[in-house]
């Protein structure tokens, strides 16, 4: 009966293996939050067939976003949302299932945060950052379903955040 039992118990922790080493090999910054890949100087064309605009704001459907001064409105409804849909995995200031978060906004654009909030499954799949990312975390980000307006409102919270910062 011990037998029986130790072969699925070892299938099961070579396929765990290989998947580990397999996400690792998918490429990417070994920098914790490192930016995007190095583009190339012909064309635009940048490392795997992105654009040098996609490699900084992204791959999804947020293009531009214009920033201001932080919007306090925006602020409460991005705690909200923030709390609900993505403390579970996030902390601002520590790693916990996902990256922390204090200081997202100074390291990437505000395209490239909606876009990873709106396109977790294109970001982890096009990106070399989200694929980066996913081989540090080894959990791909959850596609929580917010709007536009709701990605729209954690970026302002996460700006909020930001500027808490010792330092900012």
């Amino acid at each position: 009966m011990k037998t029986a039992l130790r072969m699925p118990v070892r299938a099961a922790a070579a396929v765990a293996l290989f998947t580990v080493f397999f996400l690792a090999a998918c490429g990417g910054s070994d920098a914790p939050g490192g930016d995007a890949a190095s583009v190339s100087s012909g064309g635009g064309a940048a490392s795997d067939g992105l654009t040098a605009e996609q490699l900084e704001k992204g791959v999804g459907p947020i293009t531009n976003v214009e920033l201001g001064d932080i919007d306090p409105d925006l602020v409460v409804t991005g705690t909200e949302v923030f709390t609900i849909k993505c403390s579970a995995c996030h902390k601002m200031d520590e790693r916990y299932v996902g990256p922390g978060l204090r200081d997202v906004t100074q390291r990437r654009a505000p395209e490239f945060v909606m876009n990873m909030i709106l396109n977790p499954e294109g970001m982890l799949a096009e990106h070399p950052e989200g694929r980066a990312m996913l081989a540090q975390f080894a959990v791909p980000m959850a596609n929580q379903n917010l709007t536009e307006d709701d990605a729209r409102a954690v970026l302002e919270y996460l700006r909020s955040e930001a500027a808490k910062a010792p330092g900012s």
